[in-house]
């Protein structure tokens, strides 16, 4: 009880902030959204990007979800939560950016480089599948699984979701007409940096200037 003692006081404050004082930004907010950007995220409690970012409401729309994950373009009669966050923030809400963003040290990319651990589960393995060929290959690379191979597969992950973002013929189109700008982020807890990729070396770099995928 002590821990949703804390989250009833902090909506307190949050109140006073947000709703009672004045210029108040959900007087504004209540009429609707207008976010520029999407960032796609991990569920990680320690990666909230709006605390990263320290954004304000109203600024990001934001999808969250183990090893931040953009699946493939897929028309088929399944659940696609992601997929239909994704179509909202491009369609509708005619976002300008689109951010994927890992980090270090993530516990999904550790359970799909140990997957043997996770065969078992009832709906972790099948998502963290949709990385296996990015696995493999950084397997196959390193040779064995340690701190140095988890690293590289964060990053590799960050750049499939980005390919599988491409799979989106809807995304495709803005991208090539310059409407949508494509961004790789990665957040290394340890080091407190923001790297961006940049296409030109195909390397992470500490974010200085705005950077885009499709540069």
């Amino acid at each position: 009880m002590k821990d949703i003692k804390k989250f009833i006081s902090g909506f307190r404050n949050f109140r006073n902030e947000y709703f009672f004082r004045e210029d108040a930004p959900f007087e504004l907010l209540c009429r609707g959204q207008s976010p520029t950007t999407m960032v796609i995220a991990c569920s990680d409690s320690r990666t909230d990007p709006s605390f990263i970012m320290q954004c304000e409401p109203g600024e990001i729309f934001v999808v969250r979800n183990v090893a931040n994950i953009v699946p493939p373009y897929e028309q088929d009669a399944g659940y696609h939560g992601v997929s239909s966050a994704i179509e909202y923030a491009v369609k509708v809400l005619r976002i300008s950016n689109l951010i994927v963003l890992g980090h270090s040290l993530c516990g999904g990319i550790d359970a799909l480089m140990h997957d043997d651990k996770v065969r078992d589960t009832e709906f972790l393995y099948k998502w963290l599948s949709v990385m296996g060929p990015v696995r493999e290959e950084v397997v196959d690379h390193f040779g064995e699984v340690n701190k140095k191979s988890c690293t590289a597969c964060e990053m590799a992950g960050i750049l499939q979701s980005l390919r599988n973002l491409l799979s989106f013929p809807w995304i495709t189109e803005r991208v090539e007409a310059g409407t949508l700008n494509l961004h790789g982020w990665y957040f290394d807890m340890e080091s407190g940096q923001l790297l961006s990729y940049l296409r030109q070396t195909k390397t992470f770099e500490p974010l200085e200037i705005p950077t885009t995928y499709d540069e």
